[in-house]
C-alpha cells in the first residue's frame, strides 16, 4: 500500500545512508515476526506506512520514538490500519 504523504521523514525509509538502512531493517524484521505469526503478505513497507501514518503531518518525530513504534508495533494493529487504509481509499 502507497500512502502520499508529504514529509521528509516519510522517505526515511528509501534512503541509503545509515538511518534509512537501519530503519529498513527494523520494518523487514517486524514484518518477518509477524510472517511467523501466519501474515505472509505483510512487508517492510507496510510496517513503515503503518508506523508513519501515527505520526502529525508537520514536524519530525525523534529517531528513537520510530524505533520504538516499529518495534512495539502489533499485528492486530497493523491489521486494522491496512483495513481502514482499504476503506479509506475505497471508491463508492
Amino acid at each position: 500500500m502507497k500512502m502520499e504523504r508529504s514529509n521528509e521523514w516519510i522517505l526515511l525509509y528509501e534512503l541509503d545512508d545509515e538511518k534509512g538502512h537501519t530503519i529498513r531493517e527494523l520494518c523487514v524484521s517486524k514484518a518477518e515476526e509477524f510472517r511467523m505469526l501466519g501474515y505472509e503478505q505483510v512487508t517492510g513497507q507496510d510496517v513503515w506506512n503503518c508506523v508513519c501514518d501515527k505520526y502529525p503531518k508537520t514536524g519530525d518525530p525523534l529517531l528513537h520514538k520510530m524505533v520504538n513504534d516499529i518495534l512495539s508495533l502489533k499485528v492486530t494493529s497493523l491489521m486494522n490500519w491496512m483495513t481502514m487504509s482499504v476503506y479509506k481509499g475505497a471508491q463508492f
